[in-house]
């Protein structure tokens, strides 16, 4: 059995117009378990190898995407957070020149990354207008929903 993403969003949709609080999904190679709290929906997957040998656990946090979170900061500059759990990729392609670097001007439709979940890749905007100042994550990294991803001077 294979899930695409839009499989996903709709169970995702069905489970918040429910009162359940948990849900186990169990196939031939793969076991998905979500609880909700909260803060919202949590995952544990388990990948199985053919042998049935578990390979793989993760944890993340499942919720609906937000828009780029811009936080003002002490020293005037604005953070860029990661609007979902995923990989975080500075290029559209290895090797390639990343979306930016430490110095680029960047605009709120400027991609400055891309965050690939479930074989998805998602395009990052940055959201805001101004100069990359920071870049926190490197590439091929995983991230967290709301992780720090990059600093930004206002322009």
């Amino acid at each position: 059995m294979s899930l695409s993403h839009k499989d996903v969003q709709e169970i995702l949709r069905l489970l918040e117009e429910t009162d359940y609080r948990e849900l186990t999904l169990e196939t031939e190679h793969f076991t998905l378990k979500l609880q909700q709290d909260d803060e919202g929906w949590t995952q544990q997957t388990n990948t199985v190898a053919s042998d049935k040998t578990p390979v793989t656990s993760a944890v993340a946090s499942i919720a609906e995407s937000e828009s780029i979170e811009a936080a003002a900061t002490e020293e005037g500059l604005l953070d860029i957070r990661a609007p979902m759990v995923g990989t975080f990729y500075n290029a559209p392609k290895p090797g390639a020149a990343p979306f930016v670097e430490i110095g680029s001007s960047v605009n709120k439709d400027t991609v400055i990354a891309i965050i690939e979940v479930m074989k998805l890749m998602n395009s990052i905007p940055a959201g805001l207008n101004g100069e990359i100042i920071e870049i926190l994550v490197e590439d091929a990294q995983f991230v967290e929903k709301g992780q720090l991803l990059m600093r930004v001077r206002p322009s």
